[in-house]
């Protein structure tokens, strides 16, 4: 592993920051995609003789990515494993999953990050008068909100049969979700009726579910093993 080791140093000098090059149209938030997050190392790494693979593994419910670094002499490392869920058990829910599990694990295995433009964004903003900004704003007209009209800094919780809740984080949106998709998986329905209604939950919010960070995609992982153990405690 030595000969690994040493160009795998080699090769982390040389890493650059994920360009957040990516519009999330949801948030409204520039991001790193997978193809970002590749072209940071891969050419750090191919130039120390090393090569970048992620293989994946079986997984009923979404995703399991392993990143290995393959070194010219033969030797090999793995970084692990990293599970994701799918939020729709469809090709595209699995491909998402399979997107975000990519970019995760690569992130994780390297070391690096998107790269922080807070800096310019604050630097931009030092330039506006802020009288400007406020006389701007109480000339805005002021927001409606009506069932599917989404606003700015709001989050929609879709629920079946029922009108639709506004969250006004998305903490507060996640923690509304896995408190209600617990309530299923713990009622007294069926094994086949508890999964069908989260199924129909995970439709409904696919939108959302798909657009959560690495971190919070993590946080929702562990709330569904726990769904999941309850549905299948059922009889």
């Amino acid at each position: 592993m030595k000969l690994l080791a040493t160009a795998l140093v080699k090769a982390q000098r040389e890493f650059e920051p994920a360009k957040k090059d990516a519009t999330n149209p949801h948030f409204r938030s520039k991001y790193a995609n997978l193809s970002a997050c590749v072209d940071a190392v891969k050419d750090a790494l191919n130039n120390n003789g090393i090569s970048l693979i992620q293989p994946t593994h079986e997984c009923a419910d979404g995703v399991i990515v392993e990143t290995m670094f393959l070194h010219e002499s033969g030797e090999m490392l793995s970084a692990g494993k990293l599970h994701f869920p799918a939020s729709k058990l469809d090709a595209q829910g699995f491909m998402s999953a399979l997107t975000y599990a990519r970019r995760g694990s690569l992130l994780s295995a390297c070391g690096i990050a998107p790269e922080d433009d807070d800096g310019n964004a604050a630097s931009k903003r030092s330039d506006v008068n802020p009288l400007d900004a406020i006389k701007a704003k109480a000339a805005a007209p002021a927001p409606v909100v009506h069932n599917e009209i989404q606003l700015p800094g709001t989050f929609k919780l879709s629920i079946p049969g029922k009108e639709p809740m506004m969250c006004s984080s998305l903490p507060e949106w996640m923690e509304t979700y896995n408190s209600m998709a617990d309530k299923v998986a713990g009622s007294k329905l069926s094994k086949d009726a508890k999964a069908e209604k989260i199924s129909e939950f995970n439709s409904l919010n696919a939108d959302v579910l798909r657009m959560l960070s690495t971190v919070e995609q993590v946080a929702m992982t562990a709330h569904k093993q726990k769904r999941k153990a309850m549905l299948e405690a059922s009889e």
